[in-house]
């Protein structure tokens, strides 16, 4: 296709000039090339509003979910700003679309019970691979990370004087995490074994190495099967249970827990405090009892 070219370019830019992640860019690439081959034109300069209109439209036939075409549509917002920006085109018909409103569903948790229930599971597997999945686990829950963030660990990512973690984000900014004592000690049993996970007894770069793995560290599938597999030996659906999960859980039990939000804000790796606020909407048992306890209308009716 004679367009490939300025496809690249925006998506080295996004790369080198914005820190765009692996995953975002490709997710940008599908979403790009599946809007030009709709359009079935190589000449990007006659491609009106009207077409990206059409195309939204088409997206909605398809019964794709609203937050499924904001997002089609904020990759061809950006592809058509970076060519407008490069003077490939002299107008950007993509600058007066409006994204179609959508609902912000509220984060999937577990309980607390669940969370232990879950980690009490994980610590009864006999094998090396079943014990490292414990202690991924455990991580992924006391630090809240994602789980692209926790296959790929660096060696040294832990501090164990101070109890911290290094966590590398999207955007590759770092962020330090405190570690709780529980999963600190998960670790240190962990690194009896590791050796275990790297090839021809070969050094690894990696926290979570992998012999079998081309990036040289345990997948983000092998991971998400394991804790599926978890999740039926602890009694909980495979359907409500995902690494983001956990996450979720994370920073909904620190709210819950009068935690500040700010903090769980930076412990997340948000870059905005309005992503962390979704979580606020998330109402507590002990929070309703509060209310119904302590409110003055409470006690007025029974009076």
């Amino acid at each position: 296709m004679a367009i490939r070219y300025p496809v690249e370019s925006f998506l080295e830019m996004m790369a080198a000039e914005k820190g765009a992640a692996q995953n975002t860019i490709e997710a940008y690439r599908r979403d790009i090339e599946q809007f030009l081959e709709y359009c079935a034109t190589d000449n990007l300069k006659k491609i009106s509003e009207d077409d990206i209109s059409d195309f939204m439209q088409y997206l909605g036939k398809q019964q794709r979910s609203p937050k499924t075409v904001a997002r089609k549509l904020s990759a061809i917002r950006e592809f058509f700003k970076f060519l407008y920006t490069e003077k490939d085109i002299k107008e950007n018909p993509a600058a007066n679309l409006l994204t179609p409103k959508q609902q912000k569903p509220l984060p999937k948790f577990l309980t607390k019970e669940e969370i232990h229930s879950l980690i009490a599971v994980a610590r009864q597997g006999n094998s090396a691979s079943q014990r490292r999945v414990a202690v991924m686990l455990e991580l992924m829950y006391a630090c809240g990370l994602r789980v692209s963030e926790l296959v790929s660990l660096p060696e040294n990512c832990l501090n164990f004087d101070k109890r911290q973690l290094m966590v590398r984000g999207k955007g590759s900014k770092e962020r330090l995490i405190p570690v709780a004592p529980a999963a600190i000690e998960a670790v240190f049993d962990y690194l009896t074994y590791r050796d275990e996970f790297i090839k021809d007894g070969r050094r690894s770069i990696w926290f979570f190495p992998s012999k079998t793995s081309a990036s040289g560290h345990i997948t983000r599938d092998g991971f998400f099967k394991h804790l599926k597999e978890l999740g039926c030996l602890a009694g909980i659906s495979p359907a409500k249970l995902s690494p983001h999960v956990l996450r979720h859980s994370f920073a909904t039990h620190l709210l819950n827990s009068d935690v500040d939000l700010r903090a769980v804000q930076k412990m997340l790796g948000h870059e905005s405090i309005n992503t962390t606020e979704i979580y606020t909407h998330i109402i507590s048992d002990k929070l309703i009892k509060t209310v119904q306890n302590n409110h003055p209308l409470a006690h007025w009716r029974q009076k």
